[in-house]
């Protein structure tokens, strides 16, 4: 009997779905599946669910919810023999996009039931947070701040939160060492990607792979307004690799130092974080994290 563990965001994607124990059971019927389903009621708390989880020593994991969720319940499963499933209900749903899981309920249960196990690369920050999507530590992050803060999560409120943050970021001088080489740099965009979407089929790495054993390095100098208005643009139509500005690179490993600043505004897998700490080493796990796909 295979035991399949449901990590549940019930407001994810406004909260139109939901999924129950009896709904997933039409399609995991008792006598050949254990089932358990676990709601999430604030941030960050599917990862304590998913630590109780593992525990128990389910066949898969199950995050049934949007890219913060994914990334909440995947981080407790890094390194492990248990295998992440998805159930992609949130808003921008990146990750799964990447990986081909359908945002159908029916399509994506039916990955789940008869899928096939795929391991992914996986980014880690300072030895101890995981990205699976992409990071970065530029304006990106204060636009993931802005964006958390507004009444709703969409397309347009993720566009007005990028434009609110083009008026008033101003960049830090950056020290990056990788790939045997070691410069300065005042980026409006430092993002680092593990997979080819953002979400909202958004990109800004197109060439990025979950399975290439690379991470995607981006850096964007600082833009004058109307430079900002054509690169955002250019994200929005999935050329950013045409703006001349923008220098990337394939990275296996990059030690970032912060100036005039203690602690560091970043995102992860589109969630904000304030990591308490100026200096970071952004590294890549290789297949380090199972998926069924």
């Amino acid at each position: 009997m295979k035991y399949i563990h449901f990590i549940v965001n019930p407001i994810s994607g406004k909260g139109k779905h939901k999924i129950t124990k009896k709904d997933l059971e039409l399609f995991f019927p008792p006598e050949s599946y254990e089932l358990v389903v676990e709601y999430s009621e604030y941030k960050k708390h599917a990862i304590a669910l998913t630590r109780d989880a593992v525990a128990k020593k389910p066949d898969i994991i199950v995050a049934c919810g949007g890219d913060g969720t994914i990334h909440e319940v995947a981080s407790g499963l890094v390194n492990t023999d248990i295998v992440l499933g998805i159930l992609p209900v949130g808003s921008g749903n990146g990750l799964a996009s990447n990986l081909n899981i359908s945002k159908d309920f029916k399509k994506a249960v039916d990955t789940i039931k008869n899928g096939s196990y795929s391991a992914i690369d996986v980014g880690m920050v300072n030895g101890r947070h995981y990205f699976f999507s992409n990071m970065g530590i530029g304006i990106d992050a204060q636009i993931i701040r802005k964006y958390e803060s507004m009444p709703t999560r969409n397309l347009s409120s993720y566009v007005k939160a990028s434009l609110l943050s083009a008026l008033k970021y101003k960049p830090n001088k950056i020290k990056v060492d990788c790939n045997g080489q070691t410069f300065e740099t005042t980026p409006m965009l430092f993002f680092i990607s593990n997979s080819n979407e953002m979400g909202y089929n958004m990109s800004l790495t197109p060439k990025a792979s979950l399975q290439d054993g690379f991470l995607d390095f981006l850096v964007v100098p600082k833009l004058n307004i109307f430079e900002q208005m054509y690169f955002g643009a250019l994200v929005l139509m999935n050329k950013t690799d045409t703006f001349k500005k923008a220098n990337s690179q394939l990275v296996k490993e990059i030690n970032v130092e912060i100036s005039n600043q203690n602690s560091t505004p970043m995102q992860l897998d589109g969630e904000y974080y304030d990591l308490n700490n100026n200096i970071l080493k952004i590294s890549i796990l290789q297949e380090s994290l199972k998926v069924v796909v």
